[in-house]
């Protein structure tokens, strides 16, 4: 039997990255940090065109600041586009850029709320008081109440995906908030997404509740495998987080479609 892949390589996910990257180097100044001698000194200073900096000045505090985003975004290209190379023939899709992507869901009160970077930094983390954390799933100053929930808050910390967890968010019907377990912020596309998170999937009640959730999201118009994620833990499919990679990939996928 042939085993089982489990190294997916996120394509959409990876060819935006590498083309906001390249996006962004191109708009920044062609500036360089190297080590110059200075009476007997050796300095760090930044090269920008045939002129130099030392950060002891303003202007050359900001040249610094930018020389460091480049190279910042210069070793995130090449590690992506190696990545590239060593897994997909052809160039990077040009029409997989970075851009705003506009979506929204319905609050108890009938407003359309905007999911973008305003959106996720209203967002108080770790905001559910109902049911206390374990103390044992403890990651980044943070209990989370399963192994797997630690499993998903690691994966998203590890490739950069801001996140936050079980924030406060009011949907129509409720005279309660509700906690998804996690938000996160795709910054390439200004676009928040959900992600539930379902564990205890042989028991009817949590079943019951999987339901409610499932139906209070879709009434408040937020559409799955587009602006929402479900995951699941089940005795007979244990839940592997190297699974989350091709469902956020469908995500980006599914986004760059909508208008």
């Amino acid at each position: 039997m042939e085993a089982i892949k489990t190294n997916y390589i996120p394509r959409e996910w990876l060819a935006l990255k590498i083309n906001t990257c390249k996006l962004v180097l191109k708009k920044l100044p062609n500036v360089s940090i190297s080590l110059k001698n200075i009476q007997g000194i050796m300095t760090p200073v930044c090269y920008v065109g045939n002129h130099t900096y030392t950060n002891k000045r303003a202007i050359g505090q900001q040249y610094f600041t930018l020389a460091e985003k480049r190279e910042k975004y210069q070793a995130e290209l090449d590690e992506a586009m190696i990545c590239w190379h060593t897994n997909f023939k052809g160039p990077v899709p040009e029409d997989i850029t970075p851009r705003k992507i506009t979506r929204k869901y319905i609050n108890y009160i009938g407003d359309h709320v905007t999911m973008n970077g305003e959106f996720f930094n209203s967002l108080k983390n770790d905001a559910n008081p109902d049911h206390p954390e374990s103390k044992k799933y403890y990651f980044n100053g943070v209990y989370y109440r399963s192994s797997a929930e630690k499993e998903i808050a690691e994966f998203y910390t590890m490739h950069g995906i801001p996140f936050k967890y079980e924030p406060e968010i009011w949907l129509p019907g409720m005279n309660k908030p509700i906690h998804p377990d996690f938000v996160i912020y795709i910054k390439e596309l200004d676009c928040c997404k959900f992600h539930e998170h379902f564990g205890m999937m042989n028991s009817s009640t949590y079943l019951r509740i999987t339901k409610s959730k499932y139906d209070l999201y879709t009434d408040a118009g937020l559409v799955p495998d587009l602006d929402i994620i479900f995951t699941y833990d089940i005795s007979d499919m244990p839940f592997d987080v190297r699974t989350l990679w091709p469902r956020l990939n469908s995500l980006v996928y599914c986004s760059l479609f909508t208008k």
